[in-house]
């Protein structure tokens, strides 16, 4: 179980979630995640890391830039549709989680 809590880690930030589904588009550099996610450069660079200690991502350098793109980008897409479907199916549940949705955010704030 310890090894699936650290997969679904690398899927629980909203920062990260958006960067995974922006490399299903293709590969990119940080500068351009950054421009397309309206992030800061730091904030894009340590969820990258994050990613690619996963193994849910890889880079490649490109002159002084590195390009990054998905690991297994089929098994990161099949993952993403059977959440929507499970998100379909639960409704608000998750989001009103006393643990860990939105309600939780507010209660620790």
């Amino acid at each position: 179980m310890t090894a699936a809590a650290c997969l679904f880690h690398g899927f629980s930030d909203p920062s990260r979630l958006a960067i995974l589904r922006h490399l299903l588009l293709g590969e990119h550099r940080v500068v351009d995640l950054t421009a397309h996610l309206e992030l800061a450069q730091s904030t894009v660079s340590k969820h990258l890391a994050c990613l690619k200690d996963c193994g849910l991502v890889t880079s490649r350098p490109q002159g002084r830039a590195s390009v990054f793109s998905l690991n297994h980008t089929s098994a990161v897409m099949d993952l993403l549709i059977a959440a929507e479907r499970l998100l379909d199916l639960t409704g608000d549940a998750v989001t009103l989680c006393p643990n860990h949705g939105t309600a939780a955010t507010v209660k620790d704030a």
